[in-house]
């Protein structure tokens, strides 16, 4: 039988394949007689009865059977039942007795497939509709446990596997790669892990680690929190981010925003970054559905995770003039359709994965939906997402590719020498022999000099009229480890190679010395200046290149480019008192600075660069008055090179923005708003703080006017928001709980709590 296991084997398909072909196919090559039988008393009996002289063997094959060979009723089939039951012997021998051993638990659960249907005795139709299964999921250990025994049973009956396809999961280790023991408390608690950082992050980070690829995942909650930190609040922040705008788009401009998916596929937008993340955004969809077909989920969730970086990072962050309509409301309009189409459709991918909070961010998209007869209640009731070939432009995501490499190439140089972005720097060269990658730089200038601040971008293929030389040198440890006798020839060649060779292996990824091959660990490529200027451009130039590309940024600063510098370390202070005043983009202030002492040159950089100062805070820039304003939101001084710089933020109409408000134990909190502007959210919501733990804002209604909460069914959907289990979380007004939400609250007491932020805590 053990060919004919193998051949069984063979017609099936493993995720992933090496355990197929390598730990269960080893282990069915060399299968061994199986005994089924064992010597105890719980268990299934095992339906042989056999004579005294073993001569005679009588297998029955069911109830009705063993009725009529043993001639009485049969309501009980456990051991205590049958094991007194004898048949009397067709040769006139006396009686056979049941043999006293039963299955193997093993055998049993390979049985599986037709126990559960009761077949052969009922349900053959649906039995056969249904076998093979689709496929099967268990954990590596099973190779030889459960998919070994339904394979033996399968193959025995049917000659063929009980499943198509096979999913293979790694083990589950303590952080310390011992097995998670109650005893030894190895592990943190699930459910406070859950509490903590919420199921879809836990969810998540497992489907995303080395588990989904048969291996060994060493549990750590550091993990699931990074999920979160990574990953669910840039995701959120994006999505905040959207709504936000649309809110201000509808307020500028009084129209209402409705999103129609055949409307937009219809819509050629102009603009290069529209085009590459709906490209991306197409592609990605092509990819995930290939690869889950063929149930690789182990490529497919780290290029979802990865396309919230994207997003994040790359598409909203170089269009957020855009998206708040600095471009006039059609490009506005245009940006917005083009990140809700991405989020939509980002989130009916992700809805398998991250089941809650997909939900949570599709309630509330679909109320900009147009209506039509897809508008479903659920986000799980939606189809997966087809890809949309027409959108689909694989030049414009090489181009857009490019210019993240330059771009992160730039800033990793800024990083290593200490210049922070807000200091300008006069030029950045990118190096490349191939045009085609040089035209494709040049035609994203604009983003890259706005990314690295810079001043002027220059592409060349003439890599000798900057002065600079490739060279190696050779890792003497790892040579010296790996060769020994011969380190010291071979480091001393590596020294000597010539450029070509060196650009040889930068492509092939290694090279040959002196007979050895070596690869990248052996050897470290490093960039230098020859001729009459080396000195003047080593202090000039920083290098760093990535594969064929290099890049030489201009380090070299004027006064100009230092004030610069110092009046975005103005903004950045500005800002991030707005940010701690709870302020958001759309409330109208007004800013008053101060320098001291009066002479230091911050001053004078503040007058100089007012106007860029006050267009990009978008508020007026003032000199501190005399008389301190009577409608201050918010005031500190801090300290910018030796001097004190004072900053007072005022309400442009005299009074404090709506978003801020103080609760009764004088402290000032944000209301952690859906919209985060000034325009009427699309339902009445809280916000609701747990015990410190996090943030979360509960819908009062959903759809507007409808299904609007008692106080009961507030409190329970924070238990189902926060993953509490066990324990019902009481509701306060206030964070000292001296105010209980009560239990019996009309629909119109819980719509006034609208904007309100409650506590949670659990008795």
């Amino acid at each position: 039988m053990r060919d004919q296991l193998v051949a069984a084997n063979q017609e099936t398909y493993w995720v992933p394949d090496f355990v197929k072909e390598k730990r269960f196919g080893n282990w069915l090559s060399e299968a061994r007689d199986w005994a089924v039988s064992r010597n105890r008393y719980w268990g299934t009996p095992i339906p042989l009865w056999i004579s005294d002289d073993g001569e005679e063997v009588v297998c029955v094959g069911s109830i009705e059977e063993l009725e009529k060979l043993t001639n009485q009723k049969i309501t009980d089939i456990h051991r205590e039942s049958v094991d007194g039951l004898t048949i009397p012997s067709s040769r006139g021998k006396g009686s056979l007795r049941r043999v006293s051993e039963v299955f193997d638990c093993w055998f049993e659960s390979g049985s599986m497939p037709y126990a559960q249907v009761h077949y052969p005795f009922e349900n053959v139709k649906e039995f056969g509709e249904g076998f093979p299964a689709d496929f099967i999921a268990e954990g590596v250990d099973q190779t030889r446990g459960w998919f070994y025994t339904l394979l033996v049973l399968s193959t025995a009956l049917f000659g063929k596997a009980p499943f198509k396809n096979v999913i293979v999961n790694g083990l589950v280790l303590a952080s310390d790669r011992q097995k998670m023991s109650k005893r030894k408390k190895n592990y943190p608690d699930p459910l406070e892990v859950v509490k903590k950082y919420g199921a879809d992050s836990l969810r998540l980070y497992l489907i995303n680690s080395p588990v989904v690829r048969a291996e060994v995942l060493c549990f750590k909650e550091e993990g699931v929190r990074d999920i979160l930190k990574d990953v669910f609040l840039p995701w959120y922040n994006s999505y905040r981010f959207l709504v936000q705008n649309i809110h201000m788009y509808e307020k500028n401009w009084d129209v209402k925003f409705v999103y129609s998916e055949e409307m937009h596929d219809s819509v050629n937008t102009q603009n290069i970054m529209d085009c590459w993340i709906l490209s991306f955004t197409q592609s990605l969809v092509a990819f995930v559905s290939k690869e889950m077909k063929a149930y690789r989920l182990y490529t497919v969730v780290p290029k979802l995770v990865k396309f919230v970086d994207h997003l994040t990072n790359w598409y909203v962050r170089m269009n957020r003039r855009r998206l708040k309509g600095d471009g006039g409301e059609e490009d506005c309009k245009t940006a917005l359709e083009t990140l809700f189409s991405v989020l939509y459709t980002m989130i009916r991918m992700m809805a398998p994965f991250t089941p809650f909070f997909t939900e949570h961010v599709y309630q509330n998209l679909r109320k900009a939906l147009k209506e039509t007869n897809d508008h479903q209640e659920s986000i799980h009731y939606l189809t997966f997402p087809q890809h949309k070939e027409q959108f689909i432009n694989e030049e414009v995501e090489r181009k857009v590719s490019r210019m993240q490499e330059v771009i992160d190439i730039g800033r990793l140089i800024r990083e290593r020498n200490t210049l922070p972005i807000k200091y300008p720097l006069s030029e950045l060269v990118v190096v490349h022999e191939d045009s085609q990658y040089l035209e494709d730089v040049k035609s994203l200038e604009k983003y890259i000099v706005e990314e690295l601040n810079i001043k002027i971008l220059t592409v060349t293929r003439e890599k000798q009229n900057y002065g600079v030389v490739l060279r190696a040198e050779p890792d003497v440890k790892e040579i010296g480890k790996k060769f020994r006798s011969e380190s010291k020839a071979i480091s001393q060649a590596v020294k000597e190679l010539k450029s070509q060779d060196l650009q040889r292996f930068i492509s092939e990824g290694e090279i040959t010395v002196c007979g050895q091959t070596l690869g990248q660990g052996d050897i470290r490529l490093m960039h230098s200046f020859s001729g009459e200027k080396a000195a003047e451009l080593s202090q000039k130039y920083q290098v760093h290149s990535a594969g064929e590309v290099l890049i030489l940024l201009d380090v070299t600063r004027n006064q100009e480019m230092v004030d610069e510098g110092t009046a975005r370390e103005v903004i950045n202070r500005i800002q991030k008192l707005r940010k701690k005043a709870h302020l958001v983009p759309s409330d109208p202030i007004c800013v008053y600075v101060g320098v001291k002492p009066l002479t230091h040159n911050l001053g004078k950089v503040v007058e100089n660069f007012k106007d860029f100062i006050s267009n990009t805070l978008k508020a007026p820039l003032q000199p501190l008055p005399t008389q301190t304003p009577s409608n201050i939101i918010i005031q500190e001084t801090s300290q910018i090179k030796d001097a004190a710089l004072e900053i007072i933020i005022c309400s442009a109409n005299g009074s404090p923005p709506p978003n801020e408000h103080k609760t009764s134990d004088g402290d000032k909190r944000k209301k952690l708003k859906v919209d985060q502007g000034n325009g009427e959210p699309f339902c009445k919501f809280v916000n609701v703080e747990l015990c410190d733990v996090g943030t979360c804002s509960v819908l009062l209604e959903n759809p507007k006017g409808k299904y609007i909460l008692t106080s009961d069914a507030l409190s329970r959907q924070v238990q189902v928001v926060f993953g509490i289990h066990g324990k019902r979380p009481q509701l306060y007004m206030t964070s000292d709980k001296t105010q209980p939400i009560e239990k019996n609250l009309s629909e119109q007491e819980v719509l006034q709590l609208h904007k309100r932020t409650l506590y949670a805590y659990l008795s």
